[in-house]
């Protein structure tokens, strides 16, 4: 299943951040306005239909989902009050928010939100005359959906959301999914008034006067090419956790160019600082107290192995598989690599918050009180820097001595990489020197190969074209399940499928067997998880991966409170404004990094407060 990628929205650039607020307190916190500027005008706001981030951001403050993420990535109640699921994992039964009211852009009521506005949105969604970008979401899970939208079936009766009562909502899925929650944060688990889907017809969605609100913010002006205007809405159900009063957003051709500018004049509340910028910032005895860390993302970025090489013959293909075959010569480069060096070329300035010791970002997931990356045999993995100078020349010699008379040495190791990032193209000169002069010039020779930004994936890793490369991946799901998707048979990434000696007798390798023993473990989700993280540490104990970085990063310079929304890596409630306040004056690094440490301590606090729930 392949959902919608979240990155950043571009609303305001620059300045919203990732992470943010559990939205708790007796009283609403004071803030101004956030005033930002935008380059790229929206073409929608169907939220049933629009895949893309800068459109879903106006669901997120728009529209509320069933649940929601705190600023601390805990799943909160919203318009579901309480729910249940069946010991079989199929029924989920959710019980609505009573009084919730659907307002029209001039903030009049029109209805109450009611069950069957799920049941209305998903049969919207699955017919295929409204060419919904996010329907296969939908029928991936819920029974039925995809021979509905398939027009196998033509009763709609027979798809699993049904509304038992008028405060009652009932998804029947058509197998175990352990991250259905999850899924629910998407905006195709939005719900929509039916009348007024029937009174406006294809206009829904085209202006702000033709969409209905019941979340945090109300469209109540849309100019194009011109401002956008949202008001917050003095009826949401949990106003209290709304601060910021309005959002302002105004158009400019030139955003990304002038943001900086306009930021130091006070015309905006945030602004990306450019790399091209950063050490100029950094010097300015005024500037550098303003800038601070923008938040990473939970794309992981490692350096695969390649075990079906189809690169040219003068990079000796056939030489390189007998030495990637080869465990210790995996090691000895899973050890060598100093990833700090490496990533000085993307932030010279704060390096190590962006290294990751495993495939599975931390704070993406966790169960009974424990992050994912601290389960079982994956703990001693995440909690040590594998870059080790010792263990690599050990590992070196032994691959010398196993590999002699089956290999030429040194190794040619062509690797690719992206002519169109300067910091990518500074960083494979970094790691071919690096490398090299740890283990030797007569053990391996790095040779950086560029590529054109235009189809640099088919030209490369998708093609097998590589010896050892830079790749990524992002996750679909909450559940530490889509990290295993780019190793797993019949992905385009390093194929390690094709290693030796790793074939069982079932015909699978182990690493294929260790992830659908854990796929298949949908009731136990401590087992499920507990099974993910022993396969995980396989991979990178046997050096198939070097777990490197994640992504997302750079600087901003904005007077938004970092770790006060709602944090998720998926769906939409990370693009929300609720819980957000614009502060007087922009945080530096040093008070981000405070603020940081204090949220770790905070989130491992509530993972440990919720396990403890669990028990009870």
């Amino acid at each position: 299943m392949r959902l919608a990628r979240r990155v950043l929205p571009v609303l305001l650039l620059g300045a919203l951040v990732l992470t943010g607020c559990k939205g708790a307190g007796p009283a609403p916190r004071k803030s101004g306005d956030v005033v930002g500027i935008y380059s790229g005008e929206l073409t929608t706001i169907n939220y049933l239909v629009t895949a893309t981030t800068a459109e879903q951001s106006v669901a997120a403050n728009c529209i509320d989902c069933l649940v929601e993420y705190d600023n601390l990535g805990i799943l909160r109640p919203a318009l579901a009050t309480s729910w249940e699921v069946s010991p079989d994992g199929l029924t989920w039964t959710f019980h609505i928010r009573k009084g919730v009211k659907w307002l029209t852009y001039q903030g009049k009521e029109y209805a109450e939100v009611t069950a069957q506005d799920w049941v209305d949105a998903a049969k919207y969604i699955l017919n295929p005359k409204n060419a919904s970008q996010t329907a296969d979401i939908v029928y991936r899970v819920i029974k039925n959906a995809e021979k509905y939208f398939n027009g196998e079936i033509t009763d709609f009766n027979e798809v699993g959301v049904k509304a038992k009562d008028k405060y009652t909502l009932v998804y029947t899925l058509e197998k175990p999914v352990p991250y259905f929650l999850s899924m629910l944060t998407y905006c195709p688990f939005m719900p929509v008034n039916g009348k007024f889907l029937q009174e406006v017809g294809d206009k829904f969605g085209t202006d702000n006067e033709y969409l209905l609100y019941n979340g945090c913010y109300i469209f109540s002006v849309w100019e194009p090419h011109n401002q956008q205007v949202f008001v917050k809405n003095e009826k949401y159900w949990d106003a209290k956790n709304v601060h910021i009063p309005r959002l302002i957003f105004k158009f400019n051709q030139e955003a990304a160019t002038l943001a900086p500018e306009l930021f130091l004049r006070g015309e905006i509340t945030g602004a990306g600082i450019p790399t091209d910028a950063l050490d100029e910032w950094m010097k300015d005895p005024q500037k550098s107290k303003m800038v601070r860390p923008a938040e990473t993302s939970f794309y992981t970025y490692f350096y695969a192995f390649n075990f079906n090489p189809k690169f040219p013959a003068e990079y000796e293909p056939e030489n390189w598989k007998i030495a990637v075959n080869n465990l210790n010569f995996r090691k000895a480069i899973f050890h060598a690599l100093d990833r700090r060096a490496a990533l000085l070329t993307t932030d010279p300035y704060y390096p190590e918050r962006m290294i990751n010791n495993t495939i599975t970002p931390k704070n993406f997931a966790a169960y009974g009180g424990k992050d994912f990356t601290q389960i079982g045999e994956l703990a001693e993995i995440s909690n040590r820097d594998s870059f080790n100078p010792e263990l690599a020349l050990q590992y070196r010699d032994k691959a010398k001595q196993e590999l002699a008379g089956k290999v030429k040495f040194p190794v040619k190791v062509m690797m690719p990489y992206n002519t169109g990032s300067t910091s990518w193209t500074n960083r494979v000169q970094v790691v071919e020197q690096q490398l090299e002069n740890l283990l030797g010039k007569d053990f391996i020779d790095i040779i950086p190969v560029g590529f054109p930004p235009t189809g640099f994936l088919n030209a490369t890793r998708r093609a097998g074209n590589y010896a050892l490369m830079e790749c990524n991946w992002g996750p679909d799901y909450a559940d530490p399940e889509t990290y295993t998707d780019p190793f797993y048979p019949g992905s385009n990434y390093n194929w390690p499928e094709m290693a030796e000696g790793y074939l069982e007798p079932n015909g699978k390798t182990k690493y294929q067997n260790m992830v659908d023993e854990a796929k298949a473990e949908v009731i136990d989700i401590g087992r499920r998880y507990e099974l993910f993280a022993k396969a995980e540490a396989f991979l990178i104990n046997e050096a198939f991966v070097i777990p490197y970085s994640v992504g997302g990063g750079g600087y901003v310079a904005t007077k938004l409170e970092p770790f006060t929304s709602p944090y998720a890596p998926f769906g939409v409630s990370s693009l929300k404004y609720k819980g957000q306040v614009v502060l007087d004056k922009p945080m530096s690094t040093e008070e981000y990094k405070a603020a940081y440490e204090k949220w770790l301590k905070d989130r491992e606090a509530a993972l440990q407060q919720e396990a403890a729930k669990a028990k009870k």
